[in-house]
């Protein structure tokens, strides 16, 4: 019994024979096995026995090299701390030292590793040549093939490995770092989840994201998702996840970091429901996007239809869904990086476009129209250039630019719709892209060019007054720096709520020669108040030269030198007062917490 060897060893049964030492255990335990008999040479670092304790198994080696002479234990016994299983007689042994000689071979694959290295393998492209070479038909590319184009190379340390899960399909996720080359290994560390869908029919690997989430929320990086699947799989009816977290925490997200969502193929259920809750969505032209996939309708009882039919870009693009439009998998990862980039900070300063362009975009035919876009391309960066929601709300255009490096958005009035005039699907675009430049305090540089907010009853029938002021509301509240640009009209409450509401709410507001102030169309204006006076004039061709006369004077007041504008500025200037004016700002404290609740999803 225990108590009985307790007893023993407390009686002094620890002396061995005279000039012998005894090599001790060094906790209690039960003796499992002695690999050494009396007449055995043992040397320093060889296994004389092995004791457990708590279930784990200890080996005991030797101290000191010379020949047994005693065993003072039996498997089965229970020793005590510090009590000598076997005694030797103390020498030197033929053959050194145990300790000092070389371990086991660095190079071997022990069976347990094998086995995970198998397991990874079978998740691997290589493993999987038919699926992969009938994707590649398609002109797609594989998920491991879209990860290694985005991130660094040898970056990527997958998080969660496959051989931790099914083989028949899922998701692959980890970190990595995306522009370090621009921006630098910190700024460009980033969290990746590609939906596998090589593996599988029907993923919902987006239930196992939650740990990748965690990592984004806790260390503020930056994640891409790319969404390509339809949800659960069909038929599954054990239960419907809602205690799973997921989306939740997907959701939380929001406006604590930027969240790049990248459609190349099928996605649907909760799969687009994730690709939906980020801050931009870059699709591929063959891509779909909807809530329930065709074998979902139609059990649904809706009818039989196609992908296309349900999700396709020729409605998803213009309807505002889709935010930028590519035409492969590579375009799409190329975009990812260019949009994230912005949001990964300052970058060396690129080559700048000859200002002196700007002079010469507005002709000086004051009814002919323009492309605002050039005026864009000319003050940013070469190739700084990304637009967001092209395709939606062609009355502003809003875009990411650098000026000397530096992150900026552009939100702008575009004369070649309804003259510049803010609609409904407008005023959504430009009200949510400042929402999104704020949540990161990017400051952004505003061109107006605006008539008005659009009139007529089939604009207001789309609540046109409750989606126009969302500019009031949201521009008037922002804390991101603010500069703002008048490059023609200026008219009424559509200019105003372009800057929040008033000249005053951004860093600076100038103007160009071009430019034009006036509380509404002049045209307008002048037959609204001298209807009585023109309507008194009987003669028809002088009723309309005094006409003529009132809106040349309306005209002659409202441009830019004569209205009282505090800067008119040479527009071959207007990168220059922005440059100053970005130089001027105090630096943006680094945030812990989320500067906004979360930027709206439309």
């Amino acid at each position: 019994s225990t108590s009985s060897i307790a007893a023993r060893q407390d009686a002094g049964h620890a002396v061995g024979p005279p000039g012998s030492v005894g090599l001790v255990a060094p906790m209690q335990g039960t003796i499992v096995e002695i690999s050494v008999a009396i007449g055995d040479e043992v040397r320093i670092g060889q296994p004389v026995a092995v004791v457990e304790a708590m279930k784990l198994q200890h080996d005991i080696n030797a101290d000191r090299s010379g020949v047994v002479c005693a065993v003072s234990m039996a498997v089965g016994d229970v020793v005590r701390e510090g009590y000598p299983i076997v005694f030797i007689n103390e020498m030197e042994i033929e053959g050194g030292d145990l300790e000092a000689e070389a371990g086991p071979a660095l190079d071997h694959i022990r069976g347990d590793l094998q086995e995970v290295q198998d397991r990874i393998a079978e998740t691997l492209d290589a493993s999987h040549e038919e699926a992969v070479a009938a994707r590649h038909a398609l002109g797609r590319r594989t998920p491991r093939e879209n990860l290694a184009d985005l991130l660094d190379e040898g970056s990527f340390r997958e998080f969660g490995p496959p051989a931790a899960g099914s083989v028949e399909g899922g998701t692959v996720m980890g970190l990595g770092t995306i522009n370090a080359d621009l921006v630098g290994e910190e700024r460009g560390r980033a969290a990746v989840i590609h939906s596998d869908y090589l593996m599988a029919t029907y993923t919902h690997g987006h239930y196992k994201q939650e740990p990748v989430h965690e990592l984004a929320r806790d260390f503020r990086v930056p994640l891409v998702l790319f969404s390509e699947g339809e949800g659960r799989p069909y038929g599954d009816l054990d239960g419907v996840g809602m205690d799973a977290s997921v989306f939740a925490d997907f959701a939380r997200l929001s406006g604590r970091v930027p969240l790049v969502g990248v459609n190349t193929g099928n996605s649907f259920g909760g799969n687009a429901t994730l690709l939906a809750c980020c801050d931009v969505i870059i699709a591929t032209e063959n891509s779909t996007i909807g809530v329930g996939a065709p074998a979902v309708v139609e059990a649904s009882g809706m009818g039989a239809h196609s992908f296309q039919e349900i999700g396709s870009m020729s409605f998803q693009a213009p309807n505002g869904n889709v935010d930028i439009l590519v035409k492969d998998d590579a375009a799409a990862v190329a975009t990812a990086k260019q949009y994230l980039s912005y949001f990964q900070g300052p970058t060396e300063p690129g080559e700048a476009p000859d200002q002196r362009r700007m002079r010469h975009i507005i002709p000086e035919n004051r009814v002919r129209t323009y492309d605002m876009r050039e005026i864009i391309n000319t003050l940013a960066d070469e190739g700084s250039v990304l637009e967001i929601r092209r395709e939606f709300g062609i009355g502003v255009i809003t875009a990411f630019i650098r000026v000397e490096g530096r992150p900026m958005g552009v939100v702008a009035n575009n004369p070649a719709h309804l003259a510049g005039a803010v609609d409904t699907p407008g005023a959504d675009k430009g009200a949510r892209f400042f929402q999104l430049c704020d949540a990161f305090d990017i400051p952004s540089v505003v061109l107006m060019d605006c008539p008005g907010i659009m009139v007529g009853p089939d604009h207001e029938r789309e609540a046109l007054v409750r989606h126009a002021v969302r500019l009031f509301n949201i521009g008037a509240n922002l804390t991101a720096p603010m500069f703002g640009v008048m490059v023609r009209k200026a008219y009424g409450l559509g200019v105003q709520a372009m800057i929040g509401g008033a000249a005053s709410v951004p860093f600076f507001t100038v103007a160009w020669p071009t430019a034009e102030f006036a509380g509404m169309n002049i045209d307008g204006a002048v037959k609204l108040s001298a209807r009585r006076e023109l309507a008194a004039i009987e003669d028809a061709q002088e009723r309309k030269e005094a006409y003529d006369r009132r809106v040349a004077q309306g005209y002659e007041t409202a441009r830019a030198i004569n209205s009282g504008a505090r800067y008119v500025i040479d527009p071959a200037e207007t990168r220059a007062w922005i440059v100053r004016g970005l130089k001027s700002l105090s630096p943006t404290p680094r945030r812990t917490e989320k500067k906004r609740p979360y930027v709206d999803t439309w």
